[in-house]
């Protein structure tokens, strides 16, 4: 969770890197909403987690007015602190996160994923770094992911993934292999 100006820093670095951006410094003016979304909400954390007062709110509710409207746009609704430094999201499409989740460090999301809780339970996944979400992958419940795992695509997971580095498909999600995700994130993230 971001809790300082350095910390702000960091999650919008790790960010630019997860997105393949290592060459550019700033978001182009006309493209790359992906970035400005994501820039967008590391401010929306950093405004609700460390400024107070009056103009803390207003800054705020501007930077709130624009994620919201970026989000719809975009098709996201991926809330404030969930997901730690290092989020990729490299397509536009319907992803949906619930506001309970907390996900870890180089979280990779493909269009189509669905992270949420079920029956009206308020507990979501917590999920490991370095994990990656194939296109259309759904994580339902409050489960609980480790590190270095890849979920491919259409795949449902229901039941807690304890073994680090290995990679889950299918309806439910089962083991198909004991491959880690770090193919499918960005190499500079590793280096």
């Amino acid at each position: 969770m971001i809790d300082s100006r350095q910390a702000y820093r960091e999650y919008r670095e790790q960010d630019r890197l997860a997105l393949g951006r290592s060459r550019d410094r700033r978001p182009r003016l006309f493209g790359d909403e992906i970035w400005k979304f994501e820039i967008l909400l590391r401010k929306v954390e950093y405004d609700s987690n460390c400024r107070s007062g009056l103009s803390a709110r207003i800054i705020g509710g501007y930077h709130k007015v624009r994620f919201h409207r970026l989000s719809v746009r975009l098709g996201f609704t991926i809330p404030p602190n969930v997901f730690g430094p290092g989020l990729a999201i490299p397509h536009y499409g319907t992803i949906v996160v619930h506001s309970a989740v907390r996900a870890g460090r180089n979280c990779r999301l493909q269009e189509g994923v669905t992270i949420g809780a079920t029956g009206g339970n308020h507990e979501a996944a917590v999920i490991g770094d370095n994990c990656y979400f194939g296109s259309g992958a759904k994580v339902i419940g409050a489960v609980t992911i480790a590190d270095d795992v890849a979920v491919g695509a259409g795949a449902v997971v229901v039941c807690d993934i304890t073994e680090a580095g290995t990679t889950w498909a299918g309806v439910p999600a089962r083991k198909i292999g004991d491959r880690d995700s770090h193919s499918n994130l960005c190499s500079a993230l590793f280096d």
